[in-house]
């Protein structure tokens, strides 16, 4: 996806900016600066995506094109700040892509930017508020007749039911996520669906059984598999960190030193954005993990 966006850009024609955008609905340089700095973040190279984030943010204000701005601060701006979780950031973006879309009646924005709104919500603790934008915002988005990256929004409502405390409804709404992936085969977002349903299998069980801890472990083992299949680091770091937890809280000093090796390799393997939420709660795990 990088290499296919980064061609694109190649060949595009800063002169001829404004009748492709006409053309095409939409500018292709903004377009595919959103797409890169997507791919760039999940490759595990988070300044390099958000540089590419604000390029594309800038070339649309410049072309003053409302559907190429509406791109740039829903699909590239919100989500990499989603992705970088700075939440204050997201959530000023997203509601400027919200007073847009309405502006100029672009329900597919709309939907998307709603959506993105509720999980800034839900992740600031404003947990019911954040549930309802973004059950509105997929009712919405599923009007438009579109299932592309419905997954990925099915995600963040079973997560803020997650931190509601309601694990069995977050689970039913993952499950029905990893059905459209194994029918629609969009597995973009399916490491992290796996992981998610990892602490969720968790957090539903009270008794802390054996049989939640296994199952629980495969879907963290799982996550990591389908990321490194993809050769997204990003994803990557995220399921080793939720199956180095759940090996540090058996107590088993042998578990915990492989939880240790497991998440140093992965760590180590960054260049780059080191003050990232990610990055810097992996390296608070490892510092635990070391005593």
């Amino acid at each position: 996806a990088l290499d296919h966006a980064e061609h694109v850009m190649d060949l595009y024609t800063p002169q001829r900016r404004q009748a492709m955008a006409v053309l095409h609905g939409i500018d292709p340089g903004v377009q595919c600066l959103s797409y890169a700095s997507g791919a760039l973040w999940v490759l595990g190279y988070p300044e390099q995506a958000l540089k590419r984030s604000r390029e594309a943010l800038a070339l649309a204000q410049e072309l003053d094109h409302p559907y190429s701005l509406a791109d740039a601060q829903s699909t590239g701006g919100t989500m990499m700040h989603l992705f970088r979780r700075d939440l204050p950031a997201a959530q000023a973006l997203a509601e400027a892509s919200m007073a847009l879309a309405s502006e100029h009646e672009f329900p597919y924005f709309l939907a998307q930017a709603t959506m993105q709104r509720g999980r800034t919500l839900a992740e600031q603790g404003r947990i019911d508020e954040g549930i309802a934008q973004l059950r509105q915002g997929l009712a919405a988005w599923e009007s438009t007749g579109t299932r592309y990256r419905r997954p990925t929004f099915l995600a963040w409502l079973a997560e803020a039911y997650g931190k509601a405390g309601q694990a069995q409804e977050g689970l039913s709404v993952l499950d029905e996520a990893l059905a459209q992936v194994e029918s629609t085969d969009e597995r973009y977002y399916e490491s992290e669906l796996r992981r998610l349903k990892g602490e969720l299998l968790i957090q539903g069980d009270k008794s802390g059984a054996d049989s939640s801890f296994h199952q629980a472990e495969s879907c963290f083992q799982h996550a990591i598999e389908v990321a490194r299949r993809q050769q997204a680091k990003s994803w990557e770091l995220r399921a080793t960190m939720s199956l180095a937890r759940l090996w540090h809280a058996q107590g088993s000093q042998g578990k915990k030193a492989e939880a240790h090796q497991l998440l140093a390799e992965i760590y180590d393997w960054f260049t780059e954005g080191f003050d990232t939420a990610d990055l810097i709660e992996a390296r608070t795990l490892l510092e635990e993990l070391s005593y």
